[in-house]
């Protein structure tokens, strides 16, 4: 069966590879994988829509073709005009398109986009943007991520968004919704991992934590615990 036609699980870990050893992807991946990493989180910048660049296309493709079907590949777009690159993210392999609210590209129209492929739709919103911005595209997304850092670079300090996760999280249940799935991605380790839970996220980004780690499944067991 093909991943893309699996069912999203909840309450999962998405390891950022920008933390990763780049030199050696493959065994990093591998590493993942074994020690219970449910998703490869895959930051795509531009230099433009923040200050920094990544990697792209290619690099995805490559990863589609090492890692596990039992690993979603999460590629959260941090670039200026999204709606362009749709399609190519997919064809490289993505199982969840994430976009940005604050990106140049028309939201609904990205949506659509998105949804024209077999990806999921993450929609994302950096610390500043508030939680009623994503409320009017919440029955179209998959996933709504909140950044809990400012977008950019790995191993920035943990923003504390508690009051904007519980908005979406009632916001999405009070209209039918309940579903979905809040994504937080940015300085998440074990301690932060419990504030963001709390607050009613279940799909939690990390990324210098898992990659310092002495037992990386170890550290994994702890951000899934329960509450």
């Amino acid at each position: 069966m093909s991943k893309r036609n699996d069912n999203i699980l909840t309450n999962f870990i998405s390891a950022s590879i920008l933390s990763a050893d780049l030199l050696n992807l493959e065994s990093e991946v591998k590493k993942l994988e074994r020690s219970g990493v449910d998703m490869l989180h895959f930051d795509v910048m531009d230099g433009v829509f923040v200050n920094n660049i990544t990697f792209g296309i290619p690099v995805l493709d490559q990863i589609s073709k090492i890692a596990s079907s039992c690993m979603k590949l999460d590629v959260h777009l941090m670039i200026t005009e999204p709606i362009k690159y749709i399609d190519e993210f997919y064809k490289a392999g993505a199982d969840i398109i994430t976009f940005h609210l604050e990106s140049e590209s028309d939201v609904m129209e990205t949506i659509q986009a998105i949804k024209r492929t077999e990806c999921h739709v993450g929609i994302s919103i950096k610390p500043n943007t508030p939680a009623e911005a994503v409320f009017p595209y919440i029955e179209y997304a998959d996933m709504i991520l909140v950044m809990t850092v400012e977008p950019g670079f790995g191993g920035q300090k943990f923003m504390d968004m508690s009051e904007k996760i519980r908005k979406i999280r009632e916001y999405a249940d009070t209209n039918g919704h309940e579903e979905l799935l809040i994504q937080v991605d940015g300085g998440i380790d074990d301690k932060t991992a419990v504030t963001v839970k709390t607050a009613g996220a279940n799909v939690l980004v990390s990324g210098s934590y898992l990659f310092k780690a002495e037992n990386m499944a170890e550290a994994v067991e702890k951000l899934k615990e329960d509450i």
